[in-house]
């Protein structure tokens, strides 16, 4: 009872202008464990889990690194993991053990849209009660036969494996690495990964090792990665060399436009980010974060048409992201 009181008190901090379901995601909430385990060492390895199923439950496979007999932990109350099944390359494993929980509803990651409200909800620093974090969508990335989620919904150590769900409680996404330092990207990986896990084999021994997609040295790791660290410390120069590599790689990705019109922007070849920035627009016509450039490019020339005809196109995806280009602009709604 002290566990539930705590969650639903946690919940009131999540902002009031997510316009969620809050029996929902107080049934998410419940969904979302603890896993830990000592390592060699004495100390104890923690991270947080989803339970996907009946007696299953999704998490990080970098968990079980430093730990040869680990459990589920829901408070005070342990429960033995019986087995894994593992897919150590995109760092997901599958531990089954005999819970009385309820599984989480399972989204669906090919539906999400950019600037859609999200809440994190895991232990990190490995707190009893689960901590929720709001935020939003900021891009997702096609890898794999899924959809990375790069998000604004923060998580910190004792959260790897905990989920990303939608305002509805619906799984989306497992957290599970961010960028060093602050600010930070957060990342989580698709549910949709969930279907390949189920055919792995079922493995009895502990620890889990094996390198993953997103420890891979720098120019191994998928072109959505290697943009972080450039943008993050606007290395312009670094970014657009980057964004060039991407989009020979992948012309016909939005997000790799995108990036090369922010570097163009910001090293001012502003012509030319305009037309990375509309070919970004062409390829995705929800691209949000390229219209808004857009508009504050056609700004800094004086071009109201443009600014107007930016700010049409974003009020017919979302009124509220409307509000914040005009506000952004300073222009509110007569922009």
């Amino acid at each position: 009872m002290r566990l539930a009181i705590l969650i639903t008190t946690l919940l009131t901090f999540i902002p009031a202008a997510f316009a969620l379901d809050q029996e929902k995601i107080l049934n998410a909430t419940y969904s979302v464990v603890m896993v830990r385990g000592y390592n060699a060492n004495g100390g104890l390895a923690y991270g947080s889990g989803v339970v996907v199923a009946k007696n299953k439950v999704m998490t990080n496979c970098h968990i079980f690194r430093s730990t040869k007999e680990p459990w589920i932990a829901r408070g005070e109350d342990v429960y033995h993991i019986d087995s894994v099944q593992a897919d150590r390359y995109h760092d997901l494993c599958l531990v089954t053990a005999t819970l009385p929980f309820k599984p989480a509803p399972i989204g669906n990651g090919n539906t999400i849209k950019r600037g859609q409200e999200v809440l994190s909800i895991g232990h990190s620093n490995g707190v009893p009660a689960p901590l929720t974090s709001a935020g939003s969508i900021k891009s997702s990335y096609e890898f794999e036969g899924g959809k990375i989620i790069r998000s604004t919904a923060q998580f910190r150590m004792g959260a790897s494996g905990s989920g990303l769900f939608d305002l509805e409680g619906n799984l989306i996404g497992i957290n599970t690495f961010k960028t060093p330092g602050k600010p930070a990207y957060f990342y989580s990986l698709p549910v949709e990964w969930l279907a390949n896990l189920e055919k792995q084999p079922v493995e009895t021994q502990f620890p889990i090792e094996g390198k993953t997609f997103w420890e891979e040295e720098d120019a191994k790791k998928p072109f959505f990665m290697q943009i972080a660290l450039p943008e993050i410390n606007q290395d312009w120069l670094k970014l657009e060399q980057v964004a060039q590599q991407w989009i020979k790689k992948d012309i016909n990705n939005s997000d790799a436009w995108y990036e090369l019109g922010v570097a163009q922007e910001n090293l001012n070849k502003l012509d030319e980010a305009q037309k990375s920035y509309e070919q970004s627009i062409k390829l995705d016509g929800n691209n949000i974060e390229s219209l808004f450039r857009v508009g504050a490019v056609a700004q800094t020339r004086g071009d109201k048409k443009t600014v107007h005809a930016m700010l049409v196109a974003i009020t017919n995806i979302d009124q509220d992201l409307a509000i914040q280009y005009s506000e952004m602009l300073g222009c509110k709604l007569e922009c």
